[in-house]
């Protein structure tokens, strides 16, 4: 099925659009916790390349989730400091879709 023009330029807008605020210290903590995740999943692949015991894989990839969580939680307390309060400050429209926003962020992150 072909993608109509609106829905091609509503994806490309989405891409592009940025926070209002980042807190410089978050986004270095989160940029030093991405950057640890990323080197427990290059163990995670040596891990089993070696054919390691499947529990401590599990161990591994329990963490990996974990720490992956610690960041969105914070990417999420940003959020709504910033984002979602000028969203739903501005009201009208904008506050509707703020609403909107969040509902599905949190039917999305629920666990």
């Amino acid at each position: 099925m072909k993608e109509s023009t609106d829905t091609v330029r509503q994806r490309v807008a989405k891409s592009q659009r940025k926070a209002i605020g980042v807190d410089a210290d978050i986004k270095t903590a989160n940029l030093k916790r991405l950057r640890r995740i990323e080197g427990q999943i290059r163990g995670l692949q040596n891990m089993i390349q070696e054919d390691r015991y499947c529990a401590d894989v599990l161990t591994q990839l329990g963490a990996v989730q974990e720490a992956l969580r610690a960041v969105g939680r914070e990417v999420m307390r940003n959020h709504l400091r910033h984002c979602v309060t000028s969203g739903i400050r501005a009201g009208g429209t904008d506050a509707e879709s703020m609403y909107d926003e969040l509902i599905e962020l949190m039917y999305k992150n629920a666990r």
